[in-house]
C-alpha cells in the first residue's frame, strides 16, 4: 500500500503535542523535589564538581543559536546589484555590526539570488531567442534543425 507523500499512514494516531507517558510521569515525580534538586545541584558546582557546574552554565548561560539580523542590504533587482550587496556586507563586517560568519551567511545568499536572477535572465533569453526562432521559421516556411 502507497501513501500520498505527506499524508499520515496512521491519520486517527496520537495528536501532534500530546506528551507520552514517560515525560509526563517524569514531571510528576520531578514537581514536589524540583526546587531541592536544582540547590543541590548548585550546591554540588559551588564545591567544584564539573559535571554540575557544566549542568549549571548550560542552564544559565544556554549557547547562542543565530540572532535576527538588523543589517540592511541595498535593494537587489539584477545579478549585477551582488556587487553592491558584497560591499555592503564587507562594509558591514569592518565595521563590526556584522561577525565573519555573519557576513559569510549573507554572502552566500547573496550569491545564490544572483545566480537565480541569471539563471531566470538566461531562460528569458533562450525563450526569446526561440520565439524569435518559431516566427522566421513560420514567415519562410522553413524548419530550422533543433
Amino acid at each position: 500500500m502507497t501513501f500520498q507523500k505527506g499524508e499520515s499512514g496512521n491519520p486517527a494516531g496520537r495528536p501532534r503535542g500530546i506528551r507520552d507517558k514517560r515525560s509526563v510521569l517524569a514531571e510528576q515525580l520531578l514537581e514536589d523535589d524540583a526546587d531541592a534538586i536544582v540547590r543541590k545541584a548548585i550546591d554540588l558546582a559551588k564545591t567544584g564538581d564539573g559535571g554540575a557546574l557544566k549542568l549549571c552554565i548550560e542552564r544559565i548561560c544556554p549557547s547562542l543559536k543565530q540572532r535576527p539580523l538588523m543589517f540592511e542590504l541595498p535593494p537587489m533587482q539584477s545579478a549585477a546589484d551582488a556587487a553592491a550587496g558584497i560591499a555592503a556586507i564587507t562594509q558591514g563586517l569592518a565595521e563590526g555590526t556584522l561577525t565573519a560568519g555573519e557576513a559569510a551567511d549573507l554572502s552566500k545568499m547573496v550569491g545564490i539570488f544572483a545566480e537565480a536572477l541569471a539563471l531566470s535572465d538566461i531562460e528569458n533569453r533562450i525563450t526569446k531567442l526561440e520565439e524569435i526562432t518559431k516566427a522566421r521559421e513560420a514567415k519562410s516556411g522553413l524548419r530550422v534543425a533543433s
